[in-house]
């Protein structure tokens, strides 16, 4: 038992060690975009939003987890939120989006897990809606639950999430800076035949443009041609889809949250949402047959929050003139490119099961692609 203990401690020293050496893409010089970022370059710029993680790995076969996304502090089945969700291809599982689309509101947190604990997830923001405080007399709840399958890497059909590690990611989630890579629900993903994970980033209009946030999470899981910035990687390093060394299906899915505090409704949520994808065809993803990409949008503006029991019939609300929204499409669409560099600059080296072994995106080759072609100076 002994050695077995410490040879389980001298593999997560390892792995810290080695996650240590990972460096996000604006730390190693990869500036994406015109825009500045926000002060934490993360989702969580945004006033309000909260981010969570719970990561499962267990034993040999066991690499997922879920991550959560909370609009604000409040109630938010009381105090919902404006909301959009797009689908770019809908070989996926995305719960609760018929309401949203529907309605044009948000009222739970969204999760993002693996294809099989969907279920799990959902039935967790069920319980944790139902229990709030005001909500008593609640007898429907829209669970909005995002999905991509990790089952190269995880036991899937293992189903090991449970409702205590929604709940647990639910406790955890803070403002701050957000953990990136092998997390939550990124665990045991797989981005350009590379390991991927949880990315995020932001843009932060200037005050002349209404001083705006526009953040972004991701789940990436797809294949493609591997560019960053617009370099070449993927072919460079002779790894990329349809090339010798990497024949297999790029399918996968790419989960994206949008979070921003401008005052938009679920109409310009959505076209915001459109545009994330742009981001992700940047960064080459090509959204296979079998890959599931969709986009949740929604705006965090106080004055935009909908009660579920109005006192009046009617809303008067502020919102953003079309005309003045093309900067948050700008800044959408840097903020998914860069969040999705941030997965695979993040993400380490994962060994899951059937000892199957994903390789982080290698950065010792990378960086000398990069100043090749003037990415970094």
């Amino acid at each position: 038992m002994i050695p077995r203990i410490a040879g389980c401690l001298l593999l997560l020293l390892s792995f810290a060690t080695f996650a240590q050496d990972r460096k996000r893409a604006r730390d190693l010089g990869i500036v994406v975009g015109v825009l500045p970022a926000g002060p934490l370059n993360a989702i969580t710029d945004v006033p309000g939003v909260k981010v969570g993680h719970t990561t499962l790995r267990n034993q040999a076969s066991v690499r997922t987890g879920v991550t959560v996304i909370l609009p604000h502090d409040g109630n938010l089945f009381q105090q919902k939120v404006p909301a959009a969700i797009y689908v770019g291809n809908g070989f996926g599982k995305l719960a609760g989006s018929t309401q949203v689309e529907e309605l044009g509101n948000l009222e739970t947190p969204i999760a993002l897990t693996n294809t099989l604990n969907v279920a799990v997830a959902m039935d967790a923001l069920v319980e944790h809606t139902l229990q709030q405080t005001g909500n008593e007399q609640v007898q429907s709840v829209n669970a909005v639950v995002g999905e991509t399958n990790d089952g190269y890497l995880n036991d899937i059909r293992s189903r090991p999430l449970t409702k205590a590690d929604v709940f647990q990611a639910l406790r955890s989630a803070a403002s701050g800076r957000v953990e990136e890579g092998c997390v939550g629900a990124g665990t045991g993903t797989i981005c350009f035949g590379f390991k991927g994970g949880i990315g995020t980033a932001s843009r932060k209009l200037p005050s002349s443009l209404g001083g705006y946030t526009v953040g972004v999470l991701v789940q990436t899981n797809f294949g493609g041609v591997l560019q960053i910035n617009g370099a070449p990687v993927g072919k460079e390093l002779k790894k990329y889809y349809l090339s010798d060394q990497l024949n297999e299906s790029p399918d996968g899915s790419c989960m994206i949250v949008v979070a921003t505090d401008a005052p938009l409704d679920a109409r310009n949520l959505k076209r915001l949402a459109q545009r994330a994808l742009l981001g992700l065809g940047k960064t080459g993803g090509i959204g296979s047959n079998g890959s599931g990409d969709y986009v949740i949008a929604f705006s965090t503006h106080p004055d935009l929050r909908i009660p579920f029991n109005p006192r009046e019939k009617t809303q008067t609300v502020t919102l953003l003139a079309n005309d003045a929204v093309s900067p948050l499409f700008l800044a959408v669409i840097e903020a998914t490119e860069e969040a999705i560099l941030n997965s695979l600059f993040l993400a380490t080296t994962t060994t899951g099961r059937d000892d199957r072994r994903i390789e982080a995106l290698p950065l010792d080759k990378v960086i000398p692609i990069l100043k090749k072609y003037n990415v970094i100076p």
